[in-house]
């Protein structure tokens, strides 16, 4: 994780076409404007995750299927070796 430290009305750049600045800073919250392309989502991670819980729900996809997606298979050829 890059951590980077920035003062209001400065900003941090992703890629070529997403722009992330500090609006505002008050107590311990942070305000932050992000500019990126219409085709970019930008959800709080809280939406996300409602979001990937939904459609895995809507799509009868258990987190244990998504785990074993996420674990590596060996192709047949190295099986076999």
């Amino acid at each position: 994780m890059l951590v980077l430290s920035r003062q209001r009305d400065e900003s941090i750049i992703i890629g070529d076409n997403v722009q992330i600045t500090i609006v505002d800073i008050r107590g311990d919250k942070v305000r932050l404007g992000i500019q990126a392309p219409p085709e970019i989502p930008v959800h709080r991670k809280e939406v996300y995750d409602a979001i990937q819980r939904e459609n895995r729900k809507a799509a009868g996809v258990t987190s244990e299927d998504t785990a074993a997606a996420a674990t590596p298979q060996r192709n047949s050829r190295q099986r076999n070796k």
